[in-house]
């Protein structure tokens, strides 16, 4: 994941440094590779992505959730990024902070782009998740509203396993995913998803 589309420094960034590979994911033009050890990182494919702090009240309480988004192409993004600049300022953060509900914001990602994802994201975390016991919600449909049945995946993150979300018989039909949640560089990769599908973004959400 691109990590950050939302923030106008770093989605110039993803326009001039990136390019087209497979249909919905990009790898970095040839101009700016640079040796590595190990010359397989010249391969690596991105995904458009961002995480979304959404801060709100709902039923007298405030909710405090953070949302992942994909997006399938620059465009797509591109709406986005013009519907959320309108709610706070996207130039504050990597990883915004909106005085916005999420399902507000889910209808938002899916009116850009059907072909768009919302994850919730590390879906335990006492504070800032969709089920957070702090501040969360009881269900998916309690915070998702109609928007809930295109949520098709939520993210354990480090505060929760397959297990235990397993445990939850209402999630039967939803597929978990685990990321890296990489606010700084050395936590890349401390959490993954190996994924066995077609090499498209397409693909990716098929096999999720």
């Amino acid at each position: 994941g691109t990590g950050d589309f939302t923030h106008p420094a770093w989605f110039a960034e993803i326009k001039e440094k990136l390019m087209p590979a497979e249909p919905g994911l990009f790898r970095l033009q040839d101009k700016w590779k640079r040796p590595t050890m190990k010359q397989t990182a010249a391969e690596t494919r991105f995904l458009l992505s961002a995480e979304i702090s959404n801060i709100y009240a709902r039923g007298g309480r405030t909710r405090r959730v953070h949302n992942l988004i994909l997006a399938p192409d620059i465009r797509a993004a591109e709406r986005i990024n013009g519907a959320l600049s309108l709610v706070g300022n996207l130039r504050a953060d990597g990883r915004p902070i909106l005085g916005l509900d999420s399902e507000e914001l889910a209808k938002i990602v899916f009116n850009a782009d059907g072909r768009c994802a919302v994850i919730p994201a590390h879906c335990w975390t006492p504070w800032f998740s969709v089920f957070g016991s702090m501040s969360g919600f009881d269900s998916l449909e309690e915070c998702y509203g109609d928007c809930a049945k295109q949520i098709f995946a939520i993210e354990t993150g480090l505060s929760s396993d397959p297990a235990m979300n397993w445990r939850l018989s209402a999630l039967d039909g939803v597929t978990i995913v685990s990321n890296s949640d990489a606010h700084s560089l050395e936590k890349i990769g401390r959490e993954a998803n190996v994924f066995d599908a077609e090499l498209s973004y397409g693909g990716i959400m098929a096999a999720m």
